[in-house]
């Protein structure tokens, strides 16, 4: 029956084994089990997929999408035992914008600070990857002296990672007061949680009214000074002015009111600056003395790490600037950084810094360090420090 193979079989007779065979059906449990898991693979994109939007409020979530609505709308509070509404622990955000071009007042301006505890204030986490962070008013505040040492501090602090500073100088407390704090913060960094954030003015520490407003701002703010002997700052000075107007008259002629009785010519702002303790007292009477560090402009140059090691002390940041990241220039006479932020080739300050000073007469010399004497003396027992200048 049938036709015939080679070697004489059958079809019929080619055993079982050799034909197609269908694949053998799944026991009901593994069908079930892939069923729910796609099941639950669909509904878990849902939800991720809605809460990319909805959920971007929601504290320590990490947003998969932009979420740029319900960003800024606080989370729905639970309701308590007896069915209401829970009392929110922090105050509702007003129901419509301010109009447009309109800031808010100075007074209101500290109160709109993102709060650690705010739901609206980024994660460290998410303001890594959005590049967002928020801006801060400044915790510390580098506020003199003019050609004392300040950009020299900012610029080696700027490399600790938890330092965010701004790069020019402000000059709101001096000049710029009556554009609002407002202002004044929008000019800040973005700073992380945990980040400080940093300004320096060296005119802060001789302005009679920054001390009142800078406190007005915040009690808490650390500040910095930066002083250096008063003689060769004054010199230091005169040097820079004389750069950008070489009509000046000579360093001895505005020294002296009268040159043949000796008598110094304060009104000078070269000489001025230099009385330390007169400018402290004014600071003294808005903040004690253990929220303000003296930091010495000669240390600063022989002493680098040491000195930065004091400053990260006081601003209470881990000791992560040390010896590592300086080295001396011969030929600028200063210290310089190895590698500067967000840089891995050396750097050191411009042109303008380190300029060679002018020869001064001997005499105008000794007439001055005897007239800073007392006021140096005074200011070593107000700060406790005795920097060595005489």
């Amino acid at each position: 029956m049938g036709q015939r193979l080679s070697g004489g079989r059958s079809c019929l007779d080619v055993p079982g084994r050799l034909l197609p065979q269908p694949p053998p059906s799944p026991p009901p449990v593994r069908r079930k089990l892939a069923l729910l898991f796609a099941m639950l693979c669909v509904w878990l994109y849902m939800f991720l997929y809605s809460c990319a939007g909805s959920c971007a409020a929601a504290p320590g979530l990490l947003l998969l999408g932009s979420g740029s609505r319900a960003a800024h709308a606080p989370p729905a509070p639970a309701a308590g035992p007896d069915g209401t509404a829970p009392r929110l622990p922090f105050p509702a955000a007003p129901a419509t914008p301010p109009a447009a071009g309109q800031e808010p007042a100075e007074g209101a301006a500290s109160q709109e600070e993102p709060s650690p505890e705010s739901p609206d204030s980024p994660s460290s986490i998410s303001s890594f990857f959005s590049g967002s962070g928020s801006k801060q008013l400044p915790q510390a505040i580098i506020i003199g002296v003019k050609k004392g040492g300040t950009r020299a501090l900012l610029e080696f602090l700027r490399v600790h990672p938890d330092v965010r500073a701004v790069g020019a100088e402000p000059h709101f407390f001096d000049r710029s007061y009556d554009k609002g704090l407002a202002w004044y913060r929008d000019l800040m960094p973005r700073t992380l949680d945990g980040q400080i954030t940093m300004e320096k003015t060296p005119s802060y520490f001789v302005t009679r009214e920054a001390p009142a407003r800078i406190s007005a701002m915040s009690k808490d703010t650390k500040l910095i000074v930066v002083v250096r002997d008063p003689v060769t700052r004054a010199i230091s000075d005169y040097t820079q002015t004389l750069s950008k107007r070489p009509d000046i008259p000579t360093f001895e002629s505005l020294t002296f009111k009268n040159r043949s009785t000796g008598l110094i010519d304060t009104s000078w702002s070269a000489i001025q600056i230099g009385i330390y303790a007169k400018h402290l007292e004014h600071w003294l009477r808005h903040f004690p003395l253990g929220q303000m560090l003296f930091v010495s402009g000669e240390r600063l140059i022989s002493d680098p790490a040491g000195e930065l090691g004091r400053v990260q002390d006081f601003l209470g940041l881990k000791r992560i600037i040390t010896d590592k990241h300086f080295y001396f220039n011969k030929t600028k006479g200063f210290p310089c950084l190895k590698k500067a932020e967000g840089s891995s080739k050396p750097h050191c300050l411009g042109k303008t810094k380190g300029r060679t000073h002018p020869d001064i007469d001997r005499d105008v010399v000794r007439r001055l360090r005897d007239f800073y004497r007392p006021f140096n003396l005074k200011f070593y027992q107000m700060t406790g420090q005795d920097f060595g200048w005489d």
